[in-house]
Parts: C-alpha cells; sequence; structure tokens
C-alpha cells in the first residue's frame, strides 16, 4: 500500500498500562504514538534537497536494499547495479562472507587509528604486497584519499629521485577527470560545477587535452 508524501504520519493510540507502587489496580492510559509509514521516492528527493547540501547530482532513484548484483528502490522496483559505486562493491552487495567478517569485526574491536598496532592490519599489509609483488602498501578508506596520497608520492619522488628543485614539481591531469571533491582533486577539474567558488587551488598542477595521450 503507497501513501502519499503528505500523508506520511499517522496518529494511532496506544493502550499503556501503568503500575504504580501506590495504586493497587493497574491503570490504561492512551497517549499518542506516531507510527511512519513507507517512504516514497519524491519524498526521499524532497527531504535529501532540503536537508543535504547540493554538492551532487544523483540519479532519481531511492534505493532501499541490494542483494549480488541487484537493488531495489523503496517501491519495490528491482534493477542492475551497472555502476558498483565506482567498484567499491565489485563483489556484489550484502556478500555472506563481507558482512560475517564486517560483524565478527565489530563484535570484537571497533577501531584502533594508527596509534596504535592491531592484530589484522599486519595480515593485510602482508597479503597485499605479496599479491601485487609491492614492497609496502598504505590503505586508504577512500579513493579521494588514494589520490591525494597519490599526488603526495608523485612530488616526493620528484624531489628525492629525480631532483626536481625545491616546490617545482608539477603533476599532469588528463581533462574530464573526477576523483572526488577535495580541493587537490577539484583542482585537477575541468568541470565547473567541482571547482566553481573554491579558488584558490592548488599550485604544481597542469592539465593537458586527454586526447594528447592517445597512442
Amino acid at each position: 500500500m503507497m501513501f502519499s508524501k503528505l500523508a506520511r504520519f499517522q496518529t494511532v493510540a496506544v493502550l499503556r498500562r501503568g503500575v504504580h507502587s501506590s495504586v493497587a489496580s493497574a491503570t490504561s492510559v492512551a497517549t499518542k504514538k506516531t507510527v511512519q509509514g513507507p517512504l516514497s521516492s519524491d519524498h526521499i528527493f524532497e527531504r535529501e534537497s532540503k536537508y543535504g547540501a547540493h554538492n551532487y547530482h544523483p540519479l532519481p532513484v531511492a534505493l532501499e536494499r541490494g542483494k549480488g548484483i541487484y537493488l531495489w528502490d523503496v517501491e519495490g522496483r528491482k534493477y542492475f547495479d551497472f555502476l558498483s559505486a565506482y567498484s567499491a562493491v565489485n563483489q556484489g552487495h550484502c556478500h555472506p562472507k563481507i558482512v560475517n567478517a564486517l560483524k565478527s569485526q565489530a563484535d570484537k574491536l571497533t577501531l584502533t587509528s594508527r596509534a596504535f598496532y592491531n592484530d589484522v592490519l599486519g595480515e593485510y599489509e602482508e597479503y597485499v604486497t605479496k599479491l601485487f609483488n609491492y614492497h609496502k602498501v598504505l590503505p586508504m578508506n577512500t579513493g579521494v584519499e588514494a589520490g591525494e596520497t597519490a599526488c603526495k608520492l608523485a612530488r616526493r619522488w620528484g624531489y628525492t629521485v629525480k631532483g626536481i628543485p625545491k616546490y617545482k614539481a608539477k603533476i599532469v591531469f588528463a581533462a574530464g577527470n573526477f576523483w572526488g571533491r577535495t580541493l587537490s582533486a577539484i583542482s585537477s577539474s575541468t568541470d565547473p560545477n567541482s571547482y566553481q567558488g573554491f579558488g584558490p587551488f592548488m599550485p604544481g598542477f597542469e592539465i593537458i587535452n586527454k586526447t594528447i595521450l592517445s597512442f
């Protein structure tokens, strides 16, 4: 049963029995409780538009759940997830092995930060470095953090290994790129919706037409 966006809440009377030590018999007290009905996509769009910052332009689909390669919106429509959260869920939604690992870790230890050692980080680092034949790895939480770290790594390599004069390093980006919303990311952007109104931008960033990179 669908509810209109103007009639999303219904008030119902709930009987609550209260017992007090000075009262021999229980009394029934009618109280009001607000029960929320099913949300529509339109309501979700309007609420995000009203309360959320307008730094993104989502597709007009209000997702509620996912399983494997499929997604469902709040009205129950089913979709193939070709975006996969920009590859973050290539393994599929709610993979039971990953869900169980998350639950197991959350039950044991939530967060330590890098201020301490823990019993799982080194195991992960060893696995990744051996898998890709790297010497070391620096894990990041998000893609834009990885991009920021790549910029830092490129500059450090340029100064330390290549001998570039201090603060003269340049990083080259292809036009039309998108890798996040941090200051470095928008400094390399050619999309006005990303960079307009946020200058001055990071120095040493050069943007070239991506056709120049064609072979």
